[in-house]
């Protein structure tokens, strides 16, 4: 009754809620959001500095979250390379003091905090040729207006970062009066030109002043209330802004330390000035406002204007343009050509005679079809993350932010279920559904940034791994059963696996090796290809007549570990071998494969793994040794039972020694050894009862078969910065914001499978001679992209 009543709810949403009219409400949903985020641009303004300068939110304890932009954490290296022959000067009280040293611990962790006080304190760092200064200013006055007003003559070195403020001395000297409120407007107003001046060449940002902890004052202080601040304040931002008449202030409010105060004043020792952890979040903020638009770092878009399009980018953009004008071009006139032939009226007998017509779809169609929608998927790329028009956010890891979304998809992974077609082991069916939930739980730990949380990090490692286990099944059951080693299957297989990743090569700038699950996947495929087809040519059909084929077949394989290993133990040679071109613009990241070279490592064995896997298994099958009836166990009940036994053991120990790993690096050394041990486990324990291997989930098996598209798309239209972020398209609602990505990116990796499938068909025909021509035609735009790429790579150095 279950079932009919789940077979008749399925059909009933199927029939008002298909595929096609999911992807037009995605579509219309990006417009409207493009709209929105276009019109708010325009309102609000597109500097991501006043985002950063102003606003934002703790994710956590301590964790600072600008408004719609991503802060990058520098490094001691980064803050010293940005900062080269600068020269920065803090200006103010005892709170700037503090702003002081937490910005030159970023460059200089050892330094102290230490010497007077109440004077002035300087760094400089000789090596790097970085000098910062403490000005001991506790009051807007004359002392500091000199101070400024020595910058402004010509003959004078100026500062290239001057960051100033200063009100709680004039509060307690005073003891709050208002008198002393009108002289701060009267001193501020002298100064306030001359910070003007000095900002047209210098960066200059006034610091407004934090709220106090007043419970926490001592007697002395008690005059400093948070009243008395808002009031300064308020002076400070009025009269700084109105400095100019007819433009936009030059000098920069830094007034998001308020906002990062008024969660942290109460864990201050004093009550007046902030804990480390806030001062240091400042100090970062300051780095970023400063060094981002120096050193462009890929998380830290705040700051960063849109990169330029390169020759490549702007070639491609007018391709896609003149795909959707020629199709847009050839639909209408098959539409006219339709309308000539619509049913016509029989004036004898009143009945409309049709003209029934049949016109088969052409290639050119379908392929002008593909490149347009292709166009326009990659616009919506290019608009999340390269031209700054959505929002970005940093990752923020809890254990909820993983588990519970786990759960949630488990939970309907097991709800949508059905009966599989054949139950042999894992049969197409089962090895969707295996790619499916271990594609949504990669997504779930990118999102949810669960990297930095080693157990998980490790098993995660084993889902790529069994990634590679199935490549390596795959295609070795493939060529030993069927026996094709065509190079038509070869260029299917190539297109399928980085037609996608070529294009967003092109479209978002970004290396071959940038997605660097596809490079690993081609590369193992290729080397399974070339061990099977190279003589002598061994396959099923000819090991079956004569068992020293099967030998022979072994040695084969003990020849690939053999070369593996030595590979794998001699990084020269490996580096060597892929830094000669072109496959060094293939392959190189940063200038190096070395990143190449620790991601084949990380998982050098596994696809031999899978290809042993595959012979045994169809060895024993060839043998009727398993029995794979539906509903009957693998083996016979005691041996069954206790490989289950063996299995769910080693499962489980591998769980306890990933959840107990220390040490990324040691534990990462192990893996490629032992990765293969839950990856068996898993297999056994999924096949060898015959009920479970007679059912699947058909939610995840339908997510495997776009597997590859949504581990792709996921870099750019769900998470942002090229993965070190998350795409906000509706900001301010975290829940919301992540149903309606999601859903237009599952959409949008739909869409871009079946373009794929269809290039396919068209691009690499069955016909040798056609394929031959379309493979010069392809060589020669891959020699015209090598040719742009070295002549961009020469105008950017």
């Amino acid at each position: 009754m279950a079932a009919l009543a789940y077979n008749l709810g399925k059909r009933e949403i199927n029939h008002y809620f298909s595929v096609r009219s999911a992807k037009v409400l995605a579509l219309v949903a990006v417009l409207l959001l493009a709209a929105c985020h276009l019109a708010s641009r325009r309102y609000r303004g597109n500097d991501s500095c006043e985002y950063l300068l102003s606003s934002g939110r703790f994710l956590g304890d301590k964790v600072w979250q600008p408004h719609s932009c991503m802060m990058h954490k520098y490094k001691i290296s980064e803050a010293k390379n940005c900062l080269v022959d600068k020269h920065i000067a803090f200006i103010g009280d005892s709170r700037i003091r503090q702003l002081f040293y937490s910005f030159v611990k970023i460059i200089n962790p050892r330094f102290k905090e230490e010497g007077n006080k109440h004077g002035n304190i300087p760094f400089e760092d000789k090596i790097a040729s970085v000098k910062v200064d403490f000005l001991w200013h506790p009051e807007v006055n004359g002392s500091m207006k000199q101070c400024i007003k020595v910058w402004t003559e010509d003959s004078v070195a100026k500062p290239h970062v001057i960051v100033a403020g200063a009100a709680t001395w004039s509060i307690k000297i005073h003891n709050g009066s208002n008198e002393a409120l009108s002289q701060y407007k009267m001193n501020i107003t002298s100064i306030a030109p001359l910070l003007e001046k000095l900002a047209k060449t210098s960066d200059v940002y006034w610091v407004l002043q934090d709220p106090v902890y007043e419970d926490l004052l001592s007697e002395n202080r008690k005059m400093i209330t948070n009243e008395k601040i808002d009031a300064y304040n308020e002076a400070a931002v009025s009269i700084l802004n109105s400095s100019t008449r007819n433009s936009k202030s030059n000098v920069k409010m830094f007034s998001v330390s308020k906002l990062i105060a008024q969660e942290t004043i109460m864990e201050s020792l004093d009550g007046l000035h902030l804990p480390e952890s806030s001062r240091e979040t400042s100090a970062m903020i300051l780095m970023n406002v400063y060094c981002n638009k120096i050193l462009k770092p890929v998380d830290g878009s705040c700051c960063q204007p849109r990169p330029p399009l390169t020759l490549i980018q702007k070639l491609a953009a007018c391709f896609f343009t003149l795909s959707i004008i020629g199709y847009l071009i050839f639909y209408i006139i098959h539409r006219n050509a339709h309308r000539k032939n619509k049913p016509c009226t029989d004036l004898e007998s009143g009945e409309e005679k049709k003209n029934i017509i049949n016109t088969p779809v052409s290639p050119l169609e379908i392929l002008l079809q593909s490149f347009c929608k292709l166009g326009l998927i990659m616009a919506y790329f290019y608009m999340c993350d390269r031209a700054n028009l959505f929002m970005k956010e940093n990752k923020f890891y809890t254990h909820s932010t993983f588990f519970i979304p786990i759960i949630y998809i488990l939970v309907l992974g097991v709800f949508y279920n059905e009966n599989t077609k054949e139950t042999k082991v894992l049969n197409r069916e089962q090895t969707d559904e295996w790619k499916g939930w271990m594609q949504l739980v990669i997504l779930i730990y990118h999102i949810s940034g669960a990297s930095t949380f080693l157990p998980v990090y490790m098993h995660i490692r084993v889902l790529v791994a069994a990634y590679l286990f199935q490549t390596g099944y795959g295609h070795f059951s493939y060529f030993w059963v069927k026996g094709d080693f065509g190079i038509h299957r070869v260029c299917q297989v190539l297109f399928r696996l980085n037609f996608l990743v070529v294009v967003l090569c092109i479209v978002m700038d970004r290396p071959y090796q940038f997605y660097y699950f596809v490079p690993l996947v081609t590369v193992w495929f290729m080397v399974i290809y070339v061990t099977l087809a190279l003589w002598p040519q061994i396959i099923q059909k000819k090991a079956n007549g004569n068992c020293f084929w099967h030998f022979g077949l072994l040695l084969k394989l003990a020849f690939l570990l053999l070369c593996i290993c030595f590979l794998a133990y001699s990084q020269g040679a490996f580096e060597k071998i892929f830094s000669l071109w072109p496959l060094s613009k293939c392959f190189e990241l940063k200038g190096n494969v070395y990143e190449w070279w620790f991601r084949w490592r990380l998982d050098r064995y596994v696809v031999f793994h899978g290809m042993l896997f595959a012979f045994i298994y169809l060895a024993l099958q060839k043998r009727q040794v398993l029995s794979e009836g539906k509903g009957e166990p693998l083996f016979s009940n005691k041996i069954s039972n206790f490989l289950l036994f063996i299995s769910v053991v080693s499962f489980l120990t591998y769980s306890i020694w990933a959840s107990s790993c220390k040490n990324k690096a040691e534990c990462n050394e192990l893996h490629p050894s032992v990765s293969v041990v839950q990856i068996l486990a898993f297999i056994l324990i999924r096949n060898i009862p015959g009920y479970a291997r007679s059912v699947y989930s058909s939610f995840f098996a339908w997510f495997g078969k776009i597997s590859l598209e949504l581990f792709i798309c996921q870099y750019h239209i769900w998470l942002a910065a090229d993965t070190r972020g998350i795409l906000v398209l509706i900001p301010g609602n975290p829940m919301l914001n992540i149903i309606v990505s999601t859903f237009i990116f599952v959409c949008v990796a739909h869409e871009i499978s079946q373009i794929t499938n269809d290039l396919a068909q068209i691009i690499i025909p069955k016909d040798n001679s056609s394929l031959l021509k379309r493979l010069a035609c392809i060589a020669a735009f891959f020699c015209g992209l090598l040719i742009l790429s070295s002549i961009q790579d020469k105008s950017r150095h």
